[in-house]
């Protein structure tokens, strides 16, 4: 049986605060370098360039995992390389991939694994990769000190039922509640269940939804796309995500200007700016940098936990 192409979307997120720092010259001149280096890889590891997108790259692979094996030491040595310090340190990885039949016309490519790969990208958020199941059916088994970790059902812009994805967690001191099966079926549940199962409840204005840990991960933004959406123009698109992980919600930003927590009856708040932090209790969200502005629009939470 052939194997389907694998489509890679590999982007660089950060890229405002570099252009703000080093000026348009030197910031384009430490981006094109970057994407450079990423177009090296993906030929290092069989695959080929379709187009380069400024701040990212669309690539093709002849199997899922050529692809995976690419993306992981991609995001291992770019995190080698900030080890530097500087403005080009903000400049992290986000990529999708997905695997299926498509047509390349004029230096280009079209299908629905393209747009599935594109899309994955954009919802990952820094340092992450988010696969579907159709390129992590391939392996056997994950790359050397890679875990493959089920984010079950995503919802995708443009299909009808949800899309099966699991992130790939490329650091090599990763957890072990990851799931590192030799083998599996992606198209079952994870036979890793939770002990805890937990609700989470958000309110905005008039609109309180409440979600379970089974509907995991939503995302907070300005756009259908999102789960909880907040339409206001200050919002990111996709502003935010809620992942269940290790028994806990973990609150991921995703944004370009960052999100606050202020957990009730704490004096102070956390800050997040393309990083995540373990939500308790209740408290408030502000989908900005800080609460300090009365206009940000601030999301309430309240948890409640259980054994099953």
């Amino acid at each position: 049986m052939t194997a389907k192409t694998t489509v890679m979307f590999a982007d660089l997120t950060g890229s405002t605060g570099v252009f703000e720092a080093l000026g348009n010259a030197k910031a384009t001149q430490a981006i094109t370098a970057l994407t450079d280096w990423i177009a090296q890889v993906v030929t290092d590891y069989d695959g080929r360039v379709v187009k380069m997108l400024g701040d990212g790259v669309l690539a093709l692979f002849p199997d899922g995992g050529s692809a995976v094996q690419a993306v992981v030491q991609m995001q291992r040595e770019h995190a080698r390389r900030q080890t530097a310090r500087g403005p080009v340190q903000k400049l992290q990885l986000q990529v999708g991939l997905d695997s299926g039949d498509i047509v390349e016309q004029d230096g280009d490519c079209y299908g629905d694994a393209v747009n599935v790969a594109s899309r994955l990208s954009d919802l990952s958020g820094a340092r992450q990769i988010w696969a579907s199941a159709d390129v992590v059916g391939q392996l056997q088994a994950p790359p050397p000190g890679a875990r493959f970790h089920p984010l079950g059902p995503v919802p995708i812009r443009g299909k009808a039922q949800a899309t099966n994805v699991y992130r790939i967690d490329w650091q090599e001191d990763a957890s072990t509640d990851m799931m590192t099966l030799p083998a599996f079926d992606p198209g079952k549940r994870s036979p890793f269940k939770p002990v805890v199962q937990g609700k989470l409840q958000l309110r905005y204005l008039d609109q309180a939804v409440e979600y379970t840990t089974g509907q995991l991960p939503i995302h907070l933004g300005r756009v259908r796309e999102a789960e909880f959406v907040v339409a206001d123009p200050r919002v990111s698109r996709l502003h935010a995500r809620i992942d269940w992980r290790n028994d806990s919600f973990v609150l991921v930003d995703l944004s370009s200007y960052g999100t606050c927590v202020r957990f009730q009856g704490a004096p102070t708040e956390l800050k997040l700016r393309r990083d995540d932090c373990v939500l308790h209790d209740s408290g408030e969200i502000a989908l900005g940098p800080e609460f300090g502005d009365f206009s940000i629009p601030t999301v309430l939470f309240e948890l409640s936990l259980g054994k099953k």
